[in-house]
């Protein structure tokens, strides 16, 4: 299924009860709703499940200049609007996270709980070996963006980019890669207490991409938080450990909340 969302065509899958307790779930970077299908099928019972493609992911259109973490909140508080899921709980994996906190902290949607899976939002601090690798790809992008040099330099520019930039960021095209840069370089941690809903945060022990120690901090500054681990798993968690992870979200989401 397709909305057109502010000129984008965007792609969307709907299950569960017509009737049922609402739900959106939105998916991390690079992604799409497929990661969900366990989650949507262990709450099919009670709830309205709808999942939604962010542009770029699955069949919904690229956008056509950079976004920011509000032109994705806008996208979403839209397509709420658009399929008629009113006050829905919001489910956030890694992005998706990310979105759900500021719609959320923001006050531009009012979901009665939120879930946060291996969720992003906060700004890591780094080590000093990823500031040196960080400061050596700048210098040379700079010289290899020189007019004079830049004529000459060939494919030597994107080389470097492959080696000093993350797997999402080369993968993604130029403005995908632009939004990016931005997206990870917003820090929500100052609006985390405006997040008064119940919230659930479930957490893969070993995520590498965002650490449980942001699961911490997020719990900690969250009023109403609680943070399960899922031991030995990554970012990816839920889908690690399904049959656990959908007997957590039976228990925070209940029949009776219909």
């Amino acid at each position: 299924m397709f909305a057109n969302i502010g000129g984008l065509n965007i792609e969307y899958t709907e299950s569960g009860i017509r009737d049922g307790i609402p739900v959106l779930l939105l998916h991390g970077w690079g992604s799409s709703f497929d990661v969900y299908r366990s989650v949507m099928n262990g709450l099919a019972d009670r709830c309205r499940l709808v999942a939604l493609n962010f542009p770029g992911c699955g069949k919904s259109d690229v956008m056509k200049e950079p976004w920011d973490l509000d032109d994705y909140c806008d996208l979403v508080v839209k397509f709420i609007k658009e399929i008629g899921l009113d006050d829905p709980i919001l489910i956030g994996h890694s992005h998706g996270g990310r979105v759900t906190i500021k719609l959320t902290a923001d006050r531009l949607v009012d979901p009665p709980k939120i879930v946060l899976l291996d969720a992003a939002g906060l700004i890591p601090e780094k080590t000093p070996k990823q500031k040196r690798r960080a400061a050596r790809f700048k210098r040379i992008k700079k010289f290899l963006s020189l007019p004079v040099i830049n004529k000459f330099s060939g494919g030597l520019l994107k080389r470097a980019r492959n080696h000093y930039g993350s797997a999402d960021y080369n993968a993604a095209p130029p403005v995908l890669r632009k939004t990016l840069v931005s997206l990870v370089n917003t820090d929500l941690r100052d609006i985390l207490p405006n997040i008064k809903c119940p919230s659930l945060l479930i957490w893969g022990e070993k995520d590498t991409a965002t650490p449980l120690s942001d699961a911490k901090i997020m719990e900690k500054l969250i009023p109403d938080a609680g943070l399960c681990v899922l031991e030995g798993r990554g970012h990816f968690s839920f889908c690690e450990e399904p049959y656990r992870t959908n007997a957590i979200l039976q228990s925070f989401i209940k029949r009776e909340d219909r």
